[in-house]
């Protein structure tokens, strides 16, 4: 069903793929993305949901713990029924930087984890969220630059954390 709307996006996106996917190669470059990488799989995020629940707000990280939740479940069914390629499993030329979780590409469940979080704590903690920002972006720019995926993988990954969050604040 979505085979022939991601074979376009891939042919157009590709060239980009492979350009960002060089510059995991420069030591600092590709450490950096790689930390940041490291920290969209979860830890940043458990340690942060912890945080929240134990020295905040309870009721700030159950809507957390609830945000998480929905993602997975909503990342695991999209990439279920999307099956889109990573871009280093369609073109050779794109450099693999870092290990992949699953074996599909959309959405980005890093960028929708990121995202969702990130806009939770606005509402709550604008300062905090504001620290979140800068984390945010590199987690979601990691998952190019490391050749994990495409951009529209990120976009649709920020666009669902959105709608996610928003969600979430209206319960």
């Amino acid at each position: 069903m979505f085979e022939p709307l991601f074979s376009r996006l891939d042919h157009f996106e590709s060239p980009l793929c492979q350009r960002m996917s060089t510059w995991h190669q420069r030591p600092i470059v590709g450490g950096t993305f790689r930390v940041a990488s490291w920290l969209g799989n979860g830890p940043a995020w458990g340690i942060l949901i912890a945080a929240t629940l134990v020295y905040s707000e309870p009721a700030v990280g159950v809507m957390l713990l609830a945000t998480t939740a929905i993602n997975l479940g909503l990342y695991k069914m999209l990439k279920s029924k999307t099956v889109r390629r990573r871009p280093f499993v369609f073109s050779a030329q794109v450099c693999r930087g870092g290990a992949v979780l699953d074996e599909f590409s959309f959405p980005s469940g890093h960028t929708l984890h990121a995202v969702s979080i990130t806009t939770v704590l606005w509402s709550a903690s604008p300062l905090l969220a504001l620290w979140l920002v800068p984390v945010t972006l590199m987690i979601a720019a990691s998952r190019v630059v490391l050749g994990l995926h495409y951009p529209s993988d990120v976009l649709a990954g920020a666009g669902l954390g959105v709608v996610v969050a928003q969600v979430i604040l209206m319960i």
